[in-house]
């Protein structure tokens, strides 16, 4: 496999493919975004929040698949625990242990999400387990309409974050988040079909006004609210939306002025009825930027208000995944270009969810003992490991690097396939990011394309004259493993990095070549 590789390597250094001028400012430009060094974050599904975090100690495997993040870029992932299993979540002080009961599997969803769920005190103390510093919100159930429920899990959640455990870890409460995706509750039987926005914004305000109260959340605490977290935007002032919700009051009431995040969920497509897309259609740079796009009008809206603005949900296909496609390689090249993109379009932060058993998953944290991609049993129980997708996550902490405060432009490249970006410390330009989103597949006839960039450079100041080139070396697109990042893997027992890191040097002037289904990391100097 290493001289597979090595091939690859020689054949992308020295045989020239088409060729294609890049332009990099040399200095930041005006259209380049600050990004937070933990803008690439986690969403976890509630009902099993145990198996990942841990119950009575830490879950080694996910505290060093967090702390990997931490290493690259200073700070660890913001976590979000919540979700469609928020919503079914029941608390009972008497529980020592999470009690859960599930629906029946399928094909399509093997690992289908708790529908009644009941915690005590140590489902929210586990959140001790957590790397340090580890930002964290927590979701109520709203959908049950239980102001008690909600209200008993608020105080478990204090209860929580004031043990010492939590404390001397620098764990934070950032955020509490009322309801999960409540645009849907008229369809899945949590309200009426005529429950609407204004609904919402009642429903909500009362809670909120309770819940901050027992929380002790106000203008000058630490922790905030989040709002809407809606699986949907009409993207106007009708309909389920930011923009209808503040129309509603939404930040009007003593509670609304609390919240300080608008989350919306998204995903690139959906897997509910056993249809998923083509793993090409999920790459492809036109797709990803048209996905994104239509969310700007929300964005401006909720920035207007002097608001963040998340994605606290989102992934490739929804129902956890489409197989062949959500749990390969290519998806490792979709997450990093969906990342750099959304930083474009002025999201603050995206938080990827993951679920056990979750096919779009980039880490699965535990003991599987049925395959995530049918349901079928498997011979021997899959030890913890991480995903394709992994690897995208760790290119963008690896881009945004540790001083906090990056700045980010996509660069204009002429090409369909051929995404670009630029990172810029201290003004002035350090690396940027390629990825040919070409879709090299296992049943792909012929010669692997490659494309050459020839990397020119734009305004005032001394232009580099070397590079260092760091490749995310795949095999096919399809493949859902034996990917190697700089030559290093993270398909590890330990969740850690292994290997010996392999990167390419080489002037400037003669540019970098890119094959199809590959991203590259350069550095300049």
């Amino acid at each position: 496999m290493f001289y597979f590789f090595f091939f690859l390597l020689c054949l992308a250094l020295f045989q020239p493919g088409l060729g294609l001028n890049v332009p990099i400012p040399l200095t930041v430009p005006s259209a380049a975004v600050r990004v937070s060094s933990s803008f690439f974050s986690f969403s976890i599904e509630q009902d099993r929040w145990t198996d990942w975090a841990g119950s009575t100690s830490r879950n080694q495997f996910l505290f060093n698949i967090l702390d990997n993040f931490g290493q690259l870029t200073g700070v660890p992932p913001r976590i979000r625990i919540g979700a469609n299993s928020e919503d079914h979540t029941k608390f009972n002080s008497a529980i020592k242990k999470t009690q859960l009961v599930f629906p029946a599997l399928s094909t399509t969803v093997p690992y289908p999400e708790a529908t009644n769920i009941t915690v005590g005190d140590a489902f929210y103390q586990a959140t001790q387990f957590l790397p340090p510093n580890t930002h964290v919100t927590w979701g109520l159930n709203l959908g049950q309409f239980n102001l008690t429920t909600a209200f008993l899990e608020s105080k478990s959640i204090v209860k929580a974050f004031s043990s010492s455990a939590i404390r001397n870890s620098g764990i934070v409460l950032d955020a509490i988040e009322i309801g999960n995706e409540a645009d849907l509750y008229r369809n899945n039987g949590a309200r009426p079909q005529s429950y609407n926005v204004a609904q919402y914004v009642r429903e909500w305000t009362t809670f909120a006004t309770n819940i901050s109260a027992a929380m002790g959340i106000s203008s000058s605490s630490p922790t905030k609210l989040w709002g809407c977290a809606f699986a949907g935007s009409s993207h106007s002032t009708t309909g389920f939306s930011p923009q209808s919700a503040f129309q509603q009051g939404l930040l009007k009431s003593k509670a609304g002025s609390f919240i300080s995040t608008i989350s919306q969920h998204h995903y690139s497509g959906t897997f509910c009825s056993g249809n998923g897309g083509l793993l090409q259609d999920l790459m492809t740079k036109s797709t990803i930027r048209g996905n994104l796009s239509t969310f700007t009008p929300d964005i401006v809206a909720t920035r207007a208000q002097g608001l963040d603005y998340v994605f606290g949900e989102t992934n490739s296909y929804s129902c956890h995944g489409a197989p062949g496609v959500s749990n390969t390689a290519g998806a490792a090249l979709w997450t990093l270009d969906y990342v750099l993109y959304a930083i474009q379009i002025g999201i603050s932060r995206i938080h990827f969810h993951q679920g056990i058993g979750f096919k779009y998953n980039h880490i699965q944290p535990a003991f599987l003992t049925r395959s995530i991609l049918n349901g079928s049993t498997l011979s021997s129980p899959l030890p913890p490991h991480v995903q394709p997708p992994y690897y995208g996550a760790i290119i963008a902490a690896e881009a945004i690097g540790r001083i906090g405060s990056t700045r980010v432009v996509e660069l204009s490249i002429n090409n369909s396939r051929v995404s670009g970006y630029g990172f810029y410390e201290r003004q002035k330009l350090v690396r940027a990011v390629f990825i040919n989103s070409n879709a090299f597949l296992s049943s792909t006839t012929g010669t692997r394309s490659s494309v050459h960039l020839d990397l020119s450079f734009t305004g005032s100041g001394a232009a580099p004259t070397q590079i260092t080139v760091k490749r995310l070396a795949i095999r096919h697109a399809d493949d859902v493993s034996g990917l190697t990042w700089g030559g290093q893997s993270y398909e590890t027992s330990s969740g850690r990095v292994s290997g010996s890191i392999s990167v390419q040097t080489g002037n400037v002037a003669s540019g970098v070549d890119i094959v199809a289904t590959e991203a590259v990391l350069v550095s300049f100097s």
